[in-house]
């Protein structure tokens, strides 16, 4: 998701909130898909029945329930977290331009007493 809002942001010049927003957008579908994939692939560990399955049920009941909030997390703190650390990045290209622009200031320690 970030690599396709990094890609739309430096080809087409969008703003990051747009990018990602479009990101999100094209992403979700592939994202789920991995991610159920993977969920059913453990549920028969979660629900199993039979000889043995008292030892692999709580295998299969963390990887449900972590791929499950690990989803969530993911899909709510990735975006927010790029636009946060986008403004990051701008406050402090703002401060070096700031710092370029002004005007030297000569030290004390520099400047020579004529006589």
């Amino acid at each position: 998701m970030i690599d396709f809002a990094i890609d739309v942001q430096r080809r087409e010049g969008r703003s990051a909130a747009d990018s990602i927003y479009e990101a999100c957008h094209m992403r979700f579908r592939p994202i789920m898909m991995t991610t159920m994939s993977a969920l059913f692939g453990g549920l028969p560990l979660a629900l199993g029945q039979g000889i043995g399955a008292e030892l692999r049920q709580p295998l299969g009941i963390a990887i449900v329930g972590g791929l499950l909030f690990s989803q969530a997390l993911t899909l709510y703190t990735t975006p927010v977290i790029y636009l946060y650390l986008d403004r990051l990045r701008a406050f402090l290209d703002r401060r070096r331009q700031g710092r370029r622009s002004s005007p030297a200031q000569a030290s004390p320690s520099t400047s020579v007493a004529q006589t």
